[in-house]
């Protein structure tokens, strides 16, 4: 059994104001693991609808397989995480989630629907095996209390954008050369190069064994720091950033004092609001692998930027890369924002952050409604789906809804460590897992993609995010009143 002790000579292996190894071994896993997770989920939707090398599906059959796999994809972290806890250790389990990673995109390589369904079961047991225990394996490389940690989750979040921003590009460079088929055994090899990379350097991540808890709650600082923890695993595990980006000092004793003054009720009755948000928030922004791309691909015009080759097979799949650009380009000067507003006294407060963030993502999709109305309306031949306009429409949605995202998405696990009652963190913790997944499954409205206008699809979605922000607007005061001084 692991202990603080265990973890604490791990870490001194290297240097106490110095990141450990270990950190940067993870970072390439994590890196190339996310790059065959992004490459396949790039190309997927758009691959069951080629007629040639696909199945020739409609928008609504391939979006509906691509939501009912990511559902399963962000529940599948609360089994493996308590498989590796309880059974095989957390570096065992991560490289048995490669393996199954590495099956699955090799199976995606052959033309064959029965091969599409053994892919998907087997890329989603990888997923729950690989992810939830990487990113338990970059804390434990820390001792508690380390002013290390904080950074060493925004350098692993880095390392699933730059995988996240570099595997559209090369699918999409693989799938106009050679097509789908070559394109999904490039991410299988992106999975080996993670897998050996682990293997080869393993010495550098310690296997602290099994049944590894959260170190200490003796006293309400290393409690909280435990938290942050947590939320910061719970959350790159979900590839969202983690706590360090709101600025928000969870550590200080005083305001968990304050937060433990009011109601257990009244505390999960406004996480349960936060939840609703969520499930929101994934519905809309994890329409980017479904229906953006069918937009990116048939109704934007790439030969502004690439070959006519390349924009007519692959912009599609290309353009999945502008949401992690955006992230590696705005994530630290947000940081910066935050700390600058924080030192004066004027950080806004986690709700209001998170009501800015759907207002944004609603935002971001008003400008692809009217990209879509500027479009049909010179529509060619009087079709209101054949029309395409300039890629900058989607590069600015993006560049809104990834601030949405920045906004909103770190604030909640943050919230849930901060706010949820230590006897129920555990299960408000599965609880974001569970509205993640339902957000996720509810991305299948994609199925309208070809039933109403474009425009209207996008109109829709916007309201529904401008209406949950407008609802946390309204909550605010009580809000602010259950969750006292975050």
């Amino acid at each position: 059994m692991a202990t603080t002790a265990a973890m604490n000579g791990a870490f001194a292996a290297g240097h106490e104001d110095k990141h450990p190894k270990g950190l940067y071994v993870l970072f390439a896993t994590e890196m190339w693991e996310r790059f065959s997770f992004y490459s396949m989920l790039a190309m997927f939707t758009l691959y069951l609808r080629d007629p040639a090398e696909g199945f020739g599906w409609s928008a609504a059959e391939a979006t509906s397989l691509y939501a009912n796999y990511l559902m399963f994809v962000y529940l599948s972290p609360l089994v493996g995480g308590f498989i590796a806890d309880r059974f095989t250790g957390y570096r065992r389990a991560v490289m048995i989630g490669g393996l199954f990673f590495i099956a699955g995109h090799l199976l995606l390589s052959f033309s064959s629907l029965a091969a599409v369904y053994a892919a998907l079961t087997c890329l989603v047991i990888g997923n729950g095996f690989f992810k939830p225990n990487v990113s338990t394996m970059v804390g434990n490389l820390y001792p508690e209390g380390s002013h290390l940690k904080d950074r060493a989750y925004n350098i692993f979040y880095m390392g699933i954008n730059v995988g996240a921003f570099i595997a559209p590009l090369i699918a999409g460079w693989v799938r106009a050369k050679f097509g789908f088929h070559p394109a999904f055994a490039v991410a299988a090899g992106g999975m080996v190069i993670s897998v050996w990379i682990l293997f080869q350097f393993k010495k550098h991540i310690p296997e602290l064994g099994r049944n590894l808890k959260a170190a200490a709650t003796a006293t309400p600082t290393a409690a909280t720091r435990s938290a942050n923890t947590a939320a910061d695993t719970a959350a790159t595990t979900t590839d969202a950033p983690p706590h360090g980006v709101s600025q928000q000092d969870a550590a200080n004793a005083s305001r968990q004092g304050v937060m433990d003054a009011v109601p257990e009720s009244r505390r999960i009755i406004a996480l349960i609001v936060i939840f609703a948000v969520v499930i929101v928030f994934w519905m809309v922004f994890h329409q980017n692998a479904s229906t953006l791309t069918y937009f990116a691909d048939a109704n934007t015009n790439w030969t502004t930027i690439f070959s006519p080759e390349t924009a007519k097979e692959s912009g599609g799949i290309i353009s999945n890369s502008i949401n992690p650009f955006w992230v590696i380009t705005l994530t630290f000067p947000l940081v910066w924002f935050w700390g600058f507003l924080d030192r004066r006294g004027l950080e806004p407060s986690t709700p209001t952050k998170m009501a800015f963030g759907m207002t944004l993502t609603a935002l971001s999709f008003f400008i692809l409604y009217f990209a879509a109305k500027t479009g049909e309306a010179t529509a060619l031949g009087g079709d209101p789906y054949a029309f395409r306009v300039s890629p900058m429409w989607l590069v600015l949605s993006y560049f809104v809804v990834t601030l949405g995202e920045l906004m909103l998405s770190p604030m909640g696990l943050s919230l849930v460590s901060k706010v949820a009652p230590v006897r129920l963190r555990g299960l408000m913790m599965g609880g974001w897992f569970v509205a993640t997944a339902m957000g996720n499954k509810l991305t299948q409205i994609g199925i309208f993609w070809d039933r109403w206008l474009h425009s209207t699809f996008f109109g829709v979605l916007g309201l529904m995010a401008l209406v949950m922000a407008v609802v946390l607007f309204l909550l605010l005061k009580p809000l602010k009143r259950a969750m006292p001084g975050v």
